[in-house]
């Protein structure tokens, strides 16, 4: 049961509409422990008010492509038991830029690697650096066997 004060706690259907998101959504992310709740008397979900702000981390976090298993890896640097301050978002969002820029240079590695696949219909063929690189799946037998999720900064197949 809270020993808050009734004013500095959201109910759940209250932290899912000012966050944006359904109350599945919170239940998840309380499962996942991305956020916490208390129960009242009745045993009822009630958050406190600075819910919302990791919740807003949380879909910063999103928006910029991180996972929840990333989000809650930075979520678990900060104090559980307050709201998070202007220098807890900093270092956390440089932390998340980097991230960031890791992406973009995979992904840049990518783009440039479809002109090389882009209309052979194949992909297994030797010259197919994308999806079989050293012609890896030669060996299964003919046609497409298996598509490669990602590029690693070598541009080689990574399996995800």
């Amino acid at each position: 049961m809270s020993t808050a004060k009734p004013k500095s706690m959201l109910p759940i259907g209250e932290v899912a509409s000012r966050a944006g998101v359904s109350v599945p959504t919170v239940r998840y992310y309380e499962s996942r422990n991305l956020i916490t709740s208390e129960r009242t008397a009745g045993n009822k979900r009630v958050f406190r008010r600075y819910t919302l702000r990791r919740l807003a981390i949380i879909a910063a976090g999103q928006r910029v492509g991180l996972t929840l298993a990333e989000i809650a890896e930075a979520l678990a640097e900060l104090p559980p038991d307050k709201a998070p301050t202007q220098d807890d978002w900093h270092q956390l969002s440089t932390h998340w830029a980097l991230l960031v820029a890791q992406r973009i240079r995979q992904l840049e590695k990518l783009q440039g690697s479809l002109d090389d696949c882009i209309g052979c219909g194949c992909l297994s063929l030797a010259k197919c650096h994308l999806f079989n690189p050293q012609d890896e799946a030669a060996s299964e037998g003919p046609g497409s066997r298996w598509v490669r999720r990602s590029v690693d900064d070598d541009g080689k197949g990574v399996n995800g």
